[in-house]
């Protein structure tokens, strides 16, 4: 709490100072360069709770006590979520049907991946599937996870465990790497 409030603080006097510096011109440019400049971001946001619609119809939600918005960075844009995210998508005609959870995360804005980590859990709510691990990179453009560490992925029926793992982003079809557990098939004996 006390490394939060020191560069909370930081944030603030740098941004009166490059106010003060920056009062008497209109470009936005010079302050967003001087903001960059110094590792700041363009804009804080606290207790955020951002709604996303396509064509009406609210697709996604983002929920997070602190973003940091770097925006401002030219070659890799993105946002910072020090203290963690809640993502839910909707489908399935307004119901919950995935909802992604982590301790931090970092989303960048063009390549639209994402790093999530620190508890990081994925619930598929149709399929009752849910996915445990301590990292995982979201494809958003391609609607697809994966992961390098450690997981658990839970379903009605089994417990897998494994290191290494792949799926699309509603958990389906999914591949993994260095399996452990009991798995149910429907395979007929030869």
């Amino acid at each position: 709490m006390n490394n939060l409030f020191k560069i909370t603080y930081k944030s603030t006097v740098v941004i009166c100072i490059a106010t003060v510096f920056f009062s008497c011109t209109n470009d936005s440019k010079k302050v967003r360069d001087f903001l960059a400049e110094k590792n700041l971001p363009i804009a804080v946001a606290k207790d955020a709770y951002h709604v996303y619609k396509d064509s009406g119809r609210v697709s996604s939600k983002l929920i997070t006590p602190l973003m940091y918005d770097f925006q401002n960075r030219k070659n890799h844009p993105y946002n910072e979520f020090p203290n963690g995210v809640t993502i839910i998508n909707f489908e399935n005609k307004g119901k919950d049907s995935v909802t992604v959870t982590g301790n931090y995360a970092l989303s960048y804005t063009k390549t639209s991946i994402s790093e999530i980590k620190g508890d990081v859990v994925v619930f598929n709510h149709t399929e009752k599937v849910k996915l445990e691990t301590s990292q995982l990179f979201w494809d958003q453009k391609n609607k697809y996870f994966f992961s390098e560490k450690k997981f658990t992925l839970t379903t009605p029926t089994d417990t897998i465990k494994g290191i290494g793992f792949e799926s699309k982003e509603n958990l389906t079809k999914w591949v993994s790497k260095k399996v452990t557990g009991d798995i149910v098939t429907d395979e007929e004996e030869l």
